[in-house]
């Protein structure tokens, strides 16, 4: 019995041996080397951020939501098409999608982002095209796996319009708008 009492003082000893001395005052801490933690995925359990192009005194905004789960690219870009939430339209976003341009759908394919539209009617009266489609290949193209937005009009490559008013069948990328890219 000697023995087990000995060995359990000794582990006793040991274990109180192992703690962290308390100082008197708070002291610095080094930051391990290395680059830094990669942020969260969000701040909110369960949640993801999306990025999504608004628009603003005519100027392209991107703004990042809190979404419940990531979508593909066509989930992603129904959920630009909704237009903004009352809290951006309270800071004065708005869009330039409706009547300017008519999405069917999107999917991707090797990377690339395509969106099927099929041209506005005669009686939209919208002139902002420009924005609606660099809204779509902001947004599109904030996505990790998304490296070029095309358009298709009945299954064929459409022409549509850049920041410097030059017509492209793509792929376009964020960097195609730079003109119209406002602060946040």
């Amino acid at each position: 019995m000697t023995r087990r009492m000995a060995s359990t003082l000794v582990a006793v000893l040991l274990l109180a041996g192992c703690g962290v001395p308390a100082d008197q005052q708070p002291r610095a801490v080094q930051p391990p080397f290395g680059p830094p933690a990669a942020p969260a995925a969000s701040s909110a359990p369960g949640r993801v951020e999306q990025a999504f192009c608004l628009v603003r005194s005519g100027q392209l905004v991107r703004k990042v939501r809190q979404v419940d789960a990531a979508d593909g690219v066509d989930g992603h870009l129904r959920r630009l098409l909704a237009g903004p939430t009352r809290a951006e339209r309270a800071v004065g976003l708005s869009t330039a999608l409706p009547g300017a341009v008519h999405v069917l759908g999107a999917r991707l394919v090797d990377g690339r982002a395509q969106v099927e539209v099929e041209p506005p009617g005669e009686e939209s009266g919208r002139s902002d095209e420009v924005l609606a489609y660099g809204q779509i290949v902001c947004t599109l193209d904030s996505r990790p796996d998304v490296a070029g937005v095309s358009f298709l009009l009945r299954g064929r490559p459409l022409e549509v319009p850049r920041a410097d008013g030059s017509l492209s069948t793509g792929p376009l990328t964020a960097a195609d708008y730079p003109a119209l890219t406002g602060p946040d």
